[in-house]
């Protein structure tokens, strides 16, 4: 029997294939239209580390795929799946997502061909290093023109080695540690950035269910509260938009997906408990107090109010798709949704939150952790204690007039210390990145339901993406 996904479109094939459903419903010139399809580079190394009494060659890449503002801003990713393919159709991803939410960034991306946990710390820090190296003595590491940031596989610690090596070849460039983002705080990153990708889906969740037309659209009525839950992956993403979904909106994360199986449970699984788990067993099979299913993939198919792929592009293509019950899914991963899954879907009716959007919590704090590093200073250090002083003003002087009058009241204690409290550095990035997550999600809004021609929030993203890569080409005489 053939696979069905044999038959899919390539990664890089499905974005270009969504692209081309956008771009049909708008006003642009073929050279135009190609100039911002196509991928402007990619460089390809092969370099060699000294391990383990022996010299292992590594694959690595750097690919931009638009350059219509810089720096240009994506994450790189160490994995075996790595290729060129890849890497340029989520270059290509990272273009439409900051001109989407207006972050002032070209797309790029990259990625390495290792499989991180086959090597220790001290080695992983080598090969990193190395790959830095390579790519910053050819300017693709750099403040000005190209800022990676975390991906899959890598996190802060990556992020500060690079750092530290382009400090070290660099070393009288004094905006260095804005040369990566998504760095630990104490080296020059920013409070909320590990968090800010799965915070940024429940921002986006969060606001489709302030528009009942949107959850009506979706075969779904009332509040985000008490919503069933469905997340593929625990990975940084996943597990963080499950904790702050269950914890602070009232859902109930009833399945999730990972490596070797599921778990479900209708009355909701404690998030916090399988995260521990995971990491103490390598996986969640045996995890006491909730069902255990072998075939992971199965739970996709699993009926819940919102399903949240947080894993791998691909894991819903056209062989599953119609089995898909869930009307309401958030990509939380790069192009989990397949073109041709995409289209079965659209059909029945799914509501999809594309993942342009969805997954943009990470660029978005990303933006802020390069502009606080270029300014020199974290955000609230200048204004907090003022508006601390200005707040305190207004209830002293409140508490004054009641009991000059003989009003008999007082403020609640509670009150008072949320309202006396000025914004630190993590208040204004969530701050920040909630309201970039409604702005954008409006501006697709607008489009979906503004246009005859336009029915789904995907094609929505794009054109309005699109669009603005069109305006700021246009501007350079293009």
């Amino acid at each position: 029997m053939t696979n069905p996904q044999l038959q899919e479109p390539s990664f890089r094939e499905s974005v270009d294939l969504m692209f081309n459903r956008a771009v049909r419903l708008m006003d642009l010139s073929p050279g135009l239209e190609n100039k911002i399809r196509v991928c402007n580079s990619t460089y390809t190394v092969r370099f060699g580390v000294r391990l383990r009494g022996k010299i292992e060659t590594f694959t690595g890449y750097r690919s931009v795929h638009s350059e219509h503002m810089e720096p240009v801003k994506g994450g790189i990713r160490y994995a075996l799946t790595v290729h060129q393919d890849e890497v340029e159709a989520l270059a290509a991803l990272m273009t439409y997502k900051c001109a989407l939410v207006e972050a002032p960034f070209g797309g790029s991306k990259g990625g390495l061909c290792i499989d991180p946990r086959q090597w220790d710390d001290h080695e992983l820090e080598q090969i990193t290093r190395r790959f830095a190296y390579e790519l910053i003595k050819r300017d693709l590491i750099h403040p000005a023109q190209n800022v990676p940031a975390p991906d899959m596989g890598t996190g802060e610690r990556e992020m500060a080695w690079i750092a530290d090596q382009y400090a070290r070849m660099n070393t009288t460039d004094i905006n260095a540690k804005a040369c990566v983002t998504g760095k630990p705080p104490h080296a020059g990153g920013i409070q909320g950035r590990v968090e800010a990708t799965g915070r940024g889906v429940q921002y986006a969740l969060r606001e489709f269910f302030r528009h009942p037309g949107d959850v009506a659209a979706a075969h779904l009525s009332g509040i985000l509260a008490g919503k069933r839950v469905v997340v593929q992956g625990l990975g940084n993403v996943g597990y963080h938009a499950a904790k702050f979904l269950s914890e602070e909106d009232g859902c109930k994360i009833t399945g999730i997906i990972e490596r070797d199986g599921a778990l479900v449970d209708e009355d909701g699984l404690n998030v916090e408990e399988v995260k521990a788990w995971t990491q103490a067993h390598g996986g969640v099979k045996g995890f006491p107090g909730a069902t255990w299913v072998e075939d992971g993939a199965s739970v996709l198919e699993a009926d819940c109010d919102i399903l949240i792929p947080a894993a791998m592009e691909g894991v819903i293509h056209r062989g599953n798709a119609d089995r898909i019950s869930a009307p309401l899914i958030i990509e939380a991963a790069n192009g989990p949704i397949t073109f041709g899954a995409d289209e079965i879907l659209r059909k029945k009716g799914t509501v999809i939150i594309p993942d342009m959007y969805a997954n943009a919590g990470g660029v978005t704090v990303s933006y802020f952790e390069w502009v606080k590093n270029l300014s020199h200073i974290r955000f609230g250090r200048m204004q907090r204690r003022a508006e601390e002083a200005r707040s305190r003003l207004l209830v002293e002087e409140l508490e004054r007039l009641s009991a000059d009058k003989g009003l008999g009241w007082t403020l609640a204690a509670d009150f008072k210390d949320k309202f006396l409290r000025g914004d630190d550095e993590l208040a204004l990035v969530r701050s920040g990145l909630d309201d970039t997550m409604r702005t954008a999600y409006q501006s697709m809004r607008e489009v979906w339901h503004g246009r005859d021609d336009v029915e789904d929030l995907r094609t929505a993203a794009y054109i309005v993406a699109i669009s603005r890569v069109a305006q700021t080409y246009r501007s350079k005489g293009l």
